[in-house]
């Protein structure tokens, strides 16, 4: 018995639509895990009551940028990286310096744009000087000896008789804390991985129909 294979062009054309397909199929599948990885992402950091400016930090973008490819990709990042990682890994955080961590109190109010105040800031615009409380049990403290304002700050003391001065404690020092792991990036990421074959079948189903 004799075997005789022709490829005509009907078969060659079909085989390239099949290609293209399958093209189409892979890069609408990536686009697609990327954009849902990316929403995820963002619904999270919302949820744990990060705000909705650092969720907007979360960016996908499938490759290739332009056309479609067997070999498509999706990427999916954080335009602050190392404040993301750190909700995400709920790391130790020590002082540079081997010193203290100073954690302002509400007296000490708000830097620009509702920034944390460091102590040497905070004493150039209150102009107050910032003074060292040692506690044996418990966070030894820096304190300001002035009084607290309407709003609940601590600020310089205008009195000449000693009316209402107080001594307000401004930062909490400790020599290290552990910032909670309020979010779970892997376990989305894995979910979006998870997808893709599936994305990919449904496209190319929805391509070929």
């Amino acid at each position: 018995m004799k075997l005789k294979l022709d490829v005509t062009s009907d078969l060659v054309a079909a085989m390239a639509a099949e290609v293209k397909a399958g093209e189409k199929a892979v890069t609408a599948a990536m686009r697609e895990a990327g954009t849902g990885l990316k929403t995820a992402w963002r619904g999270q950091i919302t949820g744990a009551g990060l705000g909705r400016r650092l969720a907007n930090s979360i960016r996908s973008q499938t490759y290739p940028k332009v056309g479609e490819s067997l070999n498509a990709a999706a990427l999916v990042w954080s335009k602050a990286p190392v404040i993301v990682g750190a909700h995400d890994t709920g790391p130790l955080i020590r002082s540079r310096d081997g010193f203290w961590l100073a954690i302002p109190l509400p007296a000490a109010g708000k830097g620009r744009r509702g920034a944390k105040l460091t102590p040497g800031e905070w004493e150039r615009r209150r102009g107050l000087r910032l003074r060292f409380v040692y506690r044996r049990r418990g966070p030894s403290l820096l304190v300001a000896d002035g009084r607290l304002n309407t709003r609940g700050l601590g600020v310089a003391s205008r009195s000449k008789t000693g009316r209402g001065r107080a001594t307000v404690p401004i930062f909490l020092l400790v020599p290290q804390v552990r910032l909670p792991k309020r979010l779970n990036l892997d376990r989305d990421a894995e979910r979006a991985l998870d997808s893709v074959p599936g994305l990919i079948v449904a496209n190319w189903v929805e391509t070929r129909l």
